[in-house]
């Protein structure tokens, strides 16, 4: 688990690096990135809301805004929160009296994060350090859990939703983007699609995602297949919540 956790973190130091590195990096550049990943999954007003920096860093499989359906007031929680995109929208989407929390355990994308929020002038968010297994937060301290492509790349999966679950309120909700694998598709069969730290080889299949988010506690989960970025693999949105 750890070869692969710093597998992970080195690809996204590098990625943060690439895009300026924070405060004192060179200007934004565009990674080279095709369209299942990426920048070009968010549409342009999604775009216009924040610093290009923060587009340019985007490494994810979909736009959980569409996914989360977010409401002013709200406290959000992104998991694996990269360059600070997706828990800038959502600070827009909960207004001021929202908050908008990012984790991530690379230092270089918290850096860029951070940079990135100073440049939007964004008073609601927070950036902690931490891995999305072991969640540096209270129990029932958020609303909405959300995520970009970032559960197919941890090592313990039923962890990382169990920590989900825990941090929701009751009746919290999680709202994810992944990539999600045909339940075809044995685990070797995903390892020869591409790489764990490109997010092929580390997906989850369709059934065993669901089965998952029962064993967290989760209720009326769904997992919806959107777009293929391999053969038998796609992005696709997660759905479920807790308990009341």
């Amino acid at each position: 688990m750890d070869d692969i956790r710093e597998q992970v973190r080195a690809r996204y130091a590098e990625a943060a690096r690439s895009v300026g590195g924070g405060c004192c990096g060179p200007a934004a550049q565009t990674l080279t990135l095709d369209g299942r990943f990426g920048a070009g999954l968010y549409d342009a007003q999604d775009a216009d809301e924040v610093p290009a920096e923060a587009l340019a860093a985007s490494l994810g499989c979909g736009n959980p805004m569409l996914v989360a359906q977010l409401a002013p007031g709200e406290r959000v929680l992104d998991l694996g929160s990269g360059g600070g995109i997706d828990v800038l929208l959502s600070a827009r989407r909960v207004g001021p009296t929202g908050f908008a929390y990012g984790v991530d355990m690379t230092d270089e994308m918290l850096d860029l994060a951070r940079a990135n929020a100073a440049r939007a002038g964004a008073e609601n968010v927070e950036f902690r350090r931490g891995t999305i297994e072991d969640l540096p937060f209270a129990d029932a301290t958020v609303d909405v859990v959300i995520s970009n492509c970032v559960v197919n790349l941890s090592p313990d999966k039923p962890a990382v939703l169990a920590e989900a679950f825990r941090v929701l309120v009751p009746g919290g909700r999680l709202g994810i983007s992944d990539v999600v694998a045909e339940d075809r598709l044995t685990p070797a069969e995903r390892a020869e699609r591409g790489s764990y730290t490109g997010c092929i080889a580390g997906a989850l299949s369709r059934g065993e995602y669901l089965a998952h988010l029962a064993d967290a506690g989760f209720l009326d989960a769904e997992v919806e297949l959107t777009h293929e970025v391999a053969d038998g693999m796609h992005g696709a949105i997660v759905r479920a919540r807790k308990p009341a």
